[in-house]
């Protein structure tokens, strides 16, 4: 019997570092989110310290120089934390992708020395909880139609408008915000908790993500200082650089969700008898199996190639695109129909389908909806944009 999730023998084309690090997070999912995932959950709270413990296994901004607090890991590390993170939930991968992708990568690409050595040894180490301004109330899927302005006003500037389905804002201590400036272009400025003006409401009553905060991020008049503004961007491939980022990490960790649903089904149906045999032994059943083994093995390859382009620079948003949409269909696809192996005991906290499922349908929407990945990959191929 071969019930190994590593179908094409992957793992030979990975390092022992990479390899090491896997187990690690790993070993670190089994014994701090799984025992407490399903309670986090159910009572929509999040897991207590979640930060500190993230950046203490060095998955807070892992490709980040050690310089400034990271850990200088390639791009397939990177992959295979946001892989074992999302095993455990999405809740806590967004965590870590957002913080990660969202937060640091910017300050690291696009701030001044000052900002990088000020903020990000304290993101990589959880000690800073950073969050991410870029969707606003009118503009999902239209970053261009950016309503939140950045206005001089004398020796500094004003902050004014407000960003929505924002991760970690309600626990946040800094966020990068996107704000377009009195010339109309687009600014990355840093803001922090105790600036006079700036509110964090929660979004409450979420039928997904419930292991997490959400809420908004609302600027009525915040005073910015030069030196809170990131100096070396000026446009819209600030915020969609950042983006390209986190959804290579969302095609990785979305495997992860549907290795633990595929594992706990297969578990399952080799224990559960029905008409006196294993329900594995069903050709329907084993039609399901087989075909989420094939699609997981698919995801894993895309990664692995995606993971080998982003490490050489040479991976277009394009491709990220395709894979980011690819995967995650992919994984609500697994949830959904191994909660079916499961039968009604699948509907409670004891198995995770449900609740990846869930998270999934968040996951399948955020950083670019599976619409809008269509047609980019659609623009690529035609040279026709249908957005417009």
């Amino acid at each position: 019997m071969n019930s190994t999730t590593d179908y094409f023998k992957i793992d030979d084309l990975l390092t022992d570092e990479h390899k090491l690090i896997r187990q690690s997070v790993r070993d670190f999912v089994d014994n701090e989110i799984k025992p407490v995932i399903d309670d986090a959950a159910q009572h929509h709270k999040d897991i207590p310290g979640l930060m500190k413990k993230l950046g203490a296994i060095g998955a807070l901004g892992p490709y980040i120089p050690e310089e400034y607090g990271g850990a200088g890991l390639d791009q397939m590390s990177y992959g295979l934390i946001m892989q074992e993170l999302e095993r455990g939930d999405s809740a806590v991968r967004s965590a870590a992708s957002v913080q990660s992708s969202l937060v640091m990568y910017p300050i690291y690409t696009f701030g001044s020395e000052e900002q990088k050595r000020k903020y990000l040894p304290k993101l990589a180490t959880g000690e800073f909880v950073g969050s991410f301004g870029l969707t606003e109330p009118n503009h999902g899927s239209n970053p261009g139609g950016m309503e939140t302005r950045l206005t001089k006003n004398g020796d500094h500037y004003l902050l004014n408008g407000a960003k929505m389905w924002i991760t970690n804002s309600p626990i946040c201590d800094i966020a990068v915000v996107w704000a377009r400036d009195e010339e109309g272009k687009i600014r990355g400025v840093i803001v922090e908790r105790e600036m006079q003006g700036f509110s964090t409401p929660e979004t409450l009553n979420k039928w997904s993500l419930r292991a997490s905060k959400t809420g908004e991020l609302v600027f009525e008049n915040v005073k910015i200082e030069e030196s809170q503004i990131l100096p070396e961007v000026k446009s819209l491939r600030g915020p969609l650089s950042c983006l390209n980022s986190a959804r290579y990490g969302i095609s990785w960790g979305v495997i992860g969700a549907a290795i633990d649903c595929y594992d706990s089904a297969l578990k399952y149906s080799l224990e559960r008898t029905q008409f006196g045999k294993p329900i594995a032994s069903y050709q329907l059943q084993q039609k399901k199996l087989a075909e989420f083994i094939t699609e997981i093995t698919k995801a894993q390859l895309l990664c692995w190639r995606l993971g080998t382009l982003k490490n050489e620079n040479k991976a277009t948003s394009e491709q990220i695109s395709m894979a980011k949409r690819n995967n995650v269909k992919m994984a609500l696809d697994i949830a959904r129909e191994s909660r079916q192996i499961i039968g009604a005991m699948g509907i409670v906290g004891d198995f995770p389908m449900m609740r990846h499922a869930a998270n999934l349908e968040s996951v399948i929407t955020y950083e670019g909806t599976h619409d809008v990945h269509l047609l980019i990959t659609g623009a690529d191929i035609t040279g026709i944009n249908a957005f417009v």
